[in-house]
């Protein structure tokens, strides 16, 4: 890189690593997150080993790595899941992770948020006539199943999402989950950190989308 792009060199070192990854807004774990979401949603894999050895170091656990890639095939696409458990599979081996060290603890399904009515009722009265099975697929799998897993807390499974749709451009769903993101957990401050650190990974232009949709959002 300093032969290339020396100034581009430069800017890693003393800006992205020497200066933004040290802030303390966010945890190294939380900016693992961030990272990862970015890369793995927006098919970024070139980039994403070094930056799952880093979150394992930080303190991301297998499971939530996991986690993490399962919920993004779903906001992002399979085919940039599928990548990143490629990447993620030879990284386990190569640190000598156990598959039962990947598994989570239990499959039981958290509680729905007990406001979980609304949302199922609004996908059905409006997507539903539209796109029946898509409204299906939003209620029953999505809602009633993949948000209800334990291998994310439900505050990390709000960041990973809200990144992901940040990092895609998708600045239209992030109402919704900016709100529920705030319900599980995440605070104002984080989410502003959040959208300052993906800036340098998903580029200006969509982080200053995200943090006007957060700056939208009701008391």
């Amino acid at each position: 890189m300093q032969r290339a792009s020396p100034a581009l060199a430069r800017y890693t070192d003393d800006v992205l690593f020497g200066d933004l990854w040290k802030r303390d807004e966010l945890s190294p774990r939380d900016r693992s997150m961030v990272t990862l979401s970015v890369l793995v949603g927006t098919g970024k894999s070139a980039q994403i080993r070094p930056h799952l050895e880093r979150a394992l170091d930080n303190g991301v656990t297998p499971v939530e790595i996991g986690g993490l890639i399962t919920q993004l095939a779903f906001y992002s696409g399979w085919p940039n899941a599928v990548s990143a458990v490629k990447i993620a599979d030879e990284v386990f081996t190569e640190r000598g992770i156990e598959a039962s060290a990947i598994q989570p603890a239990t499959t039981e399904l958290n509680a729905k948020p007990a406001n979980d009515g609304e949302r199922e009722n609004a996908v059905k009265n409006g997507v539903g006539k539209i796109a029946p099975t898509l409204a299906e697929m939003t209620n029953e799998v999505l809602f009633d199943e993949l948000w209800l897993r334990q291998d994310l807390a439900p505050r990390d499974r709000s960041l990973v999402t809200i990144v992901a749709l940040t990092a895609g451009g998708d600045a239209d769903q992030l109402g919704f989950h900016l709100q529920r993101g705030i319900e599980n957990g995440l605070t104002r401050e984080e989410l502003g950190a959040a959208m300052g650190h993906l800036a340098f990974y998903a580029g200006w232009p969509k982080a200053f989308s995200g943090a006007t949709a957060l700056g939208k959002l009701g008391n």
